[in-house]
């Protein structure tokens, strides 16, 4: 069955893809909601008791691993965004996006030593784009065409891209321990993201909260 961006959107929330004419009459009275929020209040617990995950906290700058509840990898502090960390993002501001991710890609070559990708902008931030006047209607229909062609939302919008977990690479330890100094990403040193790396794979689920 064709999954249309109304299905596509409410797969991704986890909520029935229903409409009807009483939603559509509400329109006039809707006041856009933080998706990417309401997302966040259920995403910090194991989806099962075996799952690795990805705990990425901004306000503590902690970067966890989980296996279900149990903790396996705990480091801090980490580096995020010079812009510090938001729902909504907008190329070029150094913001980490928050919400609730999954690994796509990683790049051995990177110059941030490994270069661990993630799914964003996901489908709760386009929609919150769209809202919010950031994306037009053209922009939103192109995200999800670009998401069904080829699998992973695309990385050139104004919501930006290329967001993911890195090292330092050849960049100063001392700096990193006392700032945040990315673009958006969250980075480690090059020794955890390395311990990282080993541990998880695609499909891993990441909560940047």
């Amino acid at each position: 069955m064709p999954v249309n961006r109304r299905r596509f959107l409410a797969l991704a929330l986890g909520w029935p893809a229903v409409a009807s004419a009483a939603t559509s009459s509400t329109l006039n009275n809707y006041e856009p909601t933080d998706l990417v929020e309401t997302l966040l209040s259920r995403a910090s617990l194991p989806r099962h008791s075996d799952e690795l995950w990805v705990l990425i906290d901004d306000k503590d700058a902690t970067l966890s691993v989980y296996r279900g509840n149990a903790l396996v990898e705990h480091y801090a502090p980490i580096s995020l965004g010079r812009g510090g960390a938001k729902t909504q993002r907008i190329r070029g501001d150094n913001v980490t996006p928050l919400g609730e991710f999954r690994i796509n890609r990683f790049n051995y070559e990177s110059q941030w030593h490994i270069f661990i990708g993630i799914d964003y902008p996901t489908p709760p931030h386009a929609r919150m784009a769209l809202e919010k006047g950031i994306y037009s209607q053209a922009d939103y229909d192109a995200y999800f065409d670009h998401y069904r062609r080829h699998g992973s939302p695309p990385q050139n919008t104004a919501l930006g891209g290329a967001i993911g977990i890195h090292g330092i690479g050849g960049g100063d330890p001392d700096i990193h321990g006392q700032y945040h100094w990315t673009q958006g990403c969250v980075a480690v040193t090059n020794e955890q993201i390395e311990r990282v790396a080993s541990l998880v794979g695609v499909g891993t689920r990441v909560v940047i909260r």
